[in-house]
C-alpha cells in the first residue's frame, strides 16, 4: 500500500471534501478521488460516503482516521532520518502541554542549543494523550507533561512543578482571599483545559454542593492568552497556569486571588521512549535536559 493514500485520505477526510485538498495539494479531483478508492479497494471496505456537500465517514473510515495521522508521520520521521547524511546533525523533536511548551521551556531550550548546538530542535504543544502515543510511536524524541504518563512502557523523570492559580485584573474588586463558593459571585473565563483546570474546578464544586453551570461563564476558550486579555480587561477572572501569568504578576497588571484551603498543583514530567537508552546520543541529551530543565524552567 503507498503511503500517498493514506495521507490524502487523512486530509480529505480532515477538510470533508476532496475539491478543497484536491486544489490545495495541486492535483485533480478525479486523480485525488482515484487515490482514496485505491485505498478501499486495498483494506476492502468504504471509507468515506461522498455527495454534493462533500464528503463524511463511514464507521470503517472513522476507524481508519483514528490511525492514518500516526502512520504517515512515522513514516514521515522515518524518511527524515534516512535522508540525514551529516552523522553531526540531528533533530530533536520535543512535544509539551501548550503552556509548558509557551511559557516553561523556552529557556530550557536556549541553553541546551549552547551546550548541543550541532542540532535541530523542534518544540510543538500538543495534548498529554497524544504527546504519550506520540513518544511511544518515536513521532517526537521526548514529551513534557503534567502528571506522570498514563503508559507504564515510559520512562519519566520530574522536572518541575506548576499550580493552577486564580487571578483577576489589579484593578477588579474582589477580596485577595475569597471562599470557594464565592466563585459564583463574579463573571469567570474558563479555560478549555479539560485535565487541570476543568477537572479540579468540577471535583471541588461537588464537594460542596454546586456544579460548573453555576459558574458565570462569560465564555470557554482553549487559549490562555485569551482568557488572560479577558482578565487583564477586567472581563472577569479566571483559573491559569501559574507559569502562564508570571510576566503580568511582575507588571501588576494581574493580581493573585488566594481561595481559602484550596490549592491544584501539578508536577512536570519528561516522558521518553525507554528505548532512548539503545541511543547513545539522545541517552545523553535526555540526560543533560534533566539537568538543565531542574533549574532553568522559564
Amino acid at each position: 500500500m503507498h503511503i500517498e493514500y493514506l495521507d490524502y485520505f487523512y486530509k480529505v477526510a480532515t477538510a470533508g471534501s476532496i475539491s478543497k485538498v484536491a486544489k490545495n495539494t495541486h492535483i485533480s479531483q478525479s486523480a485525488l478521488s482515484q487515490q482514496i478508492s485505491k485505498l478501499e479497494e486495498i483494506l476492502g471496505c468504504k471509507l468515506l460516503d461522498r455527495s454534493n456537500k462533500g464528503v463524511e465517514l463511514t464507521e470503517k473510515g472513522m476507524i481508519v482516521l483514528k490511525y492514518a495521522d500516526n502512520i504517515v508521520r512515522t513514516y514521515d520521521t522515518m524518511i527524515e532520518h534516512l535522508q540525514s547524511t551529516n552523522e553531526n546533525m540531528k533533530n530533536i523533536k520535543i512535544e509539551a502541554c501548550w503552556s509548558i511548551a509557551t511559557y516553561s521551556l523556552p529557556c530550557v531550550m536556549y541553553i541546551i542549543k549552547d551546550k548541543f548546538s550541532k542540532y535541530n530542535y523542534e518544540l510543538n504543544p500538543n495534548e498529554s494523550d497524544i504527546i504519550e502515543e506520540n513518544v511511544m510511536n518515536n513521532i517526537c524524541d521526548l514529551g513534557v507533561i503534567y502528571s506522570k504518563p498514563k503508559n507504564q512502557d515510559l520512562s519519566y523523570y520530574k522536572i518541575g512543578m506548576d499550580k493552577i492559580v486564580l487571578v483577576s485584573s489589579s484593578n477588579y474588586e474582589i477580596p485577595d482571599e475569597i471562599d470557594f463558593k464565592d466563585l459564583i459571585k463574579h463573571p469567570f473565563i474558563l479555560l478549555n483545559d479539560k485535565t487541570h483546570v476543568i477537572g479540579a474546578i468540577t471535583n471541588k464544586m461537588k464537594d460542596i454542593g454546586l456544579e460548573i453551570k453555576d459558574l458565570e461563564i462569560l465564555y470557554n476558550s482553549d487559549s490562555v492568552e485569551s482568557v488572560k486579555s479577558s482578565v487583564v480587561n477586567e472581563f472577569g477572572i479566571a483559573f491559569l497556569p501559574y507559569t502562564s501569568i508570571k510576566k503580568e504578576l511582575y507588571n501588576e497588571q494581574l493580581k493573585l486571588i488566594n481561595i481559602k484551603n484550596y490549592s491544584v498543583e501539578y508536577d512536570m514530567y519528561l516522558i521518553y521512549n525507554k528505548n532512548a537508552n539503545n541511543n547513545r546520543a539522545l541517552s545523553e541529551f535526555i540526560k543533560y535536559f534533566k539537568k538543565v530543565a531542574k533549574k532553568s524552567l522559564c
